[in-house]
């Protein structure tokens, strides 16, 4: 016969020859833990969880967080942050919007090669006002984000500091300022993150009325930027860890999220728990199994292409070292949807996501601040 090329039409052609067999074509079937405590096997014609293997980690007023906070005008927004009335605090979501360059009525609020500069700021309009609105709709904000790149880097914005050469902003309301984390207790500024699957982690001190907000991706968090942002807060305002509060925002989940040994191998180098982030995932098909022969190739064994693949869960990943921060279990709120995998009803991606989307994609925004 001849070489086995795997596509949907071929694993079709197989089905139908062995439909007789009551076989089915599947993916994912099991998953093989990097340790026990996140075994568990996975059904092939089920959709993987959307946290891989943290539900004990999780706590009870997580899992009522995930569940009860609502999509309004493209906005998530933590329920019990409501109980600060000068706060305001929230997460896009890719819904609410006038772009069209990623689909129709979308939400972007990067200012990204593909869409119009017109389209986002308009945008940016309609999502400080959803913000806004929230706390009465009598608050000026301005906006302040970050060039990201993928850093450990924290700016504090004080309140007898000088306006920065040039400005928080370009006249186009583009970034001036490099890092990814801000913070700041100055009254009137709205710090934002941008992300597209990175983890947004808004922080917020209760009793100083301190905020702040980082981007963590895969580098940020080996970098610990959640943990710088509690120790700067604690450092310059004087923040004490059992009055701050945290709320990690949708990012891309262990569910979607391979990367490789390198990575894995950077984590198990920085923190004692990293084997408790990670779990290995194997493709598996029932044809394959049953057939095997089909299947023959000249690869030695172990080079076969189905799997493990290695997943990390960037969401628990920034919650664990939000804990060994100081901060109380019950401080930090997890809205632990994926932005690789979400669907609204429809069928439309709830979230933008770059890994999923293939990098066109357009931008999230997380937002945090104290009322002007």
């Amino acid at each position: 016969m001849g070489s086995w090329v795997e596509s949907a039409e071929a694993i079709g052609a197989v089905d139908r020859v062995l439909a007789g067999g009551d076989l089915k074509h599947g993916r994912r079937a099991s998953r093989s833990p990097m340790n026990p405590r996140s075994s568990r096997r996975l059904p092939a014609d089920k959709p993987r969880p959307a946290a891989a293997g943290r539900a004990n980690a999780k706590s009870s007023a997580n899992a009522k967080l995930s569940a009860n906070a609502k999509l309004s005008a493209g906005v998530l927004r933590v329920p019990a942050w409501g109980e600060m009335p000068w706060l305001l605090a929230g997460f896009s979501t890719r819904q609410g919007g006038v772009s069209t360059a990623y689909g129709e009525g979308e939400l972007n609020l990067g200012w990204t090669a593909e869409d119009a500069a017109a389209h986002v700021a308009a945008n940016r309009g309609r999502f400080m006002q959803a913000i806004v609105q929230r706390a009465g709709g009598r608050h000026a904000a301005e906006l302040v984000t970050l060039r990201q790149f993928h850093s450990g880097m924290v700016r504090v914005l004080e309140e007898s500091d000088s306006e920065p050469q040039g400005g928080l902003a370009t006249p186009e309301g583009r970034a001036a300022l490099r890092g990814d984390g801000l913070i700041t207790a100055r009254p009137g500024l709205l710090l934002g993150i941008q992300t597209a699957d990175c983890v947004p982690v808004l922080l917020v001190d209760t009793r100083q009325r301190v905020v702040g907000a980082f981007h963590a991706g895969w580098r940020g968090t080996l970098a610990r930027i959640a943990e710088r942002g509690v120790g700067t807060m604690r450092l310059r305002f004087g923040s004490k860890p059992k009055d701050l509060v945290a709320a990690i925002g949708p990012a891309i989940a262990g569910c979607c999220f391979a990367v490789g040994e390198e990575v894995r191998h950077e984590f198990e180098s920085q923190f004692a728990y990293a084997p408790a982030l990670f779990t290995e995932v194997y493709d598996s098909d029932p044809v394959r199994q049953k057939y095997p022969m089909l299947f023959l190739t000249a690869r030695a064994p172990g080079h076969s292409n189905l799997g493990p693949q290695i997943h990390l869960d960037l969401h628990e990943a920034n919650r664990r070292q939000l804990l060994d921060a100081g901060l109380k279990p019950a401080a930090i709120s997890v809205l632990a949807e994926c932005t690789g995998c979400t669907r609204l009803p429809d069928g439309r991606r709830k979230y933008f996501s770059h890994r999923m989307e293939h990098g066109f994609t357009g931008r999230m925004m997380s937002v945090v601040g104290v009322k002007g």
